[in-house]
């Protein structure tokens, strides 16, 4: 029988080989002095520069170390799932592995999940170290995210988050979704998401693994992450309200005008030349391409291995005696 496990740390890493030790020594000490089991789940994306090799001697060292490495890039979303499957602890905490998440902040997060509660804590750089090439955007992020998922978090993309067991394991991120999780564990059915301030530190080795890229991805990803959580299961809902809308108002354009050609209007102008014509038609053929799309969307649904499943919280049944 496996042994309970208080917390584990999932560190996503990608070329933070300078950062490993001093990092994997910050929370050995914090575990240890606060006297909590725990494991440390470092996953290798892809890295380059003997970040790996520096895991296996973590682990020679630490047996609360483990690790899993993947024989390429895929980026934090993947590592994250990953991550997130091997996670044991009754907590799971998140952390980026460059030294400006501070593990100090686990015993209050730990707390917040366990004795307040709460389902998932995000951490809020209130004070933040970035450039403001980075800032900036962020800011605009964050008030978006904040208007679309009704979620009013400060700092949805802060590295340092903690989530109950049951939610990580809950939910499924891709792409460059790792932005967004507390949205995903919203729609899963996990509304307790609270916000902790705290401490932010200066890069000490190496640079930024995100570029220019994620200035597109990023509200992109929101948008899917909103529509999923929506829509997911009821597509029709979505494209069939929007193509029955237009389908109404190009039919109610080209009714008019057949009254007002057969009762009013005496000019002999033909239909053709009217801006209503054209307005008509085209509100009638987007209407019923969206309509059409809601249908062919629930019928691919319909065949989906997922269409019906729903996550369950807790049963009873009654108890039979023979």
């Amino acid at each position: 029988m496996e042994s309970k496990i208080d917390i584990s740390v999932v560190v996503p890493l990608y070329n933070e080989v300078e950062s490993l030790p001093e990092l994997h020594s910050w929370i050995e000490r914090v575990m240890d002095e606060h006297g909590f089991s725990y494991e440390v789940i470092f996953v290798d994306d892809g890295s380059k520069d003997g970040s790996w090799v520096i895991v296996e001697e973590l682990h020679e060292k630490n047996p609360f170390v483990k690790g899993i490495k993947f024989q390429r890039n895929y980026g934090k979303s993947a590592a994250l799932q990953k991550g997130f499957e091997a996670a044991k602890g009754d907590v799971v905490i998140t952390m980026d592995a460059d030294l400006q998440d501070s593990p100090d902040e686990i015993p209050a997060l730990y707390n917040m999940i366990m004795k307040d509660d709460f389902d998932v804590v995000s951490g809020w750089k209130k004070k933040r170290y970035d450039p403001i090439t980075k800032t900036i955007p962020t800011k605009l992020y964050n008030w978006a995210a904040r208007r679309l998922t009704g979620i009013y978090l400060h700092d949805f993309n802060c590295g340092l988050k903690a989530y109950k067991n049951a939610v990580v394991k809950s939910i499924e991120i891709y792409g460059d979704m790792h932005r967004y999780i507390p949205p995903l564990a919203k729609f899963a059915g996990f509304s307790k998401i609270g916000e902790k301030v705290v401490q932010h530190q200066a890069r000490k080795y190496g640079t930024t693994k995100f570029g220019l890229s994620r200035f597109l991805n990023g509200p992109l990803d929101l948008l899917s992450v909103v529509f999923m959580g929506k829509f997911g299961k009821k597509p029709m809902h979505f494209f069939g309200a929007i193509g029955t809308l237009l389908f109404i108002i190009g039919f109610g354009f080209a009714f008019y005008l057949g009254i007002d050609k057969l009762f009013i209007d005496t000019s002999g102008k033909l239909l053709a030349q009217r801006t209503e014509f054209y307005i008509a038609l085209t509100a009638m053929i987007i209407g019923s391409q969206f309509f059409l799309a809601g249908f062919l969307a629930e019928l691919v649904g319909r065949n989906s291995s997922t269409r019906n499943v729903y996550l369950i919280e807790k049963v009873i049944e009654n108890e039979q005696q023979y």
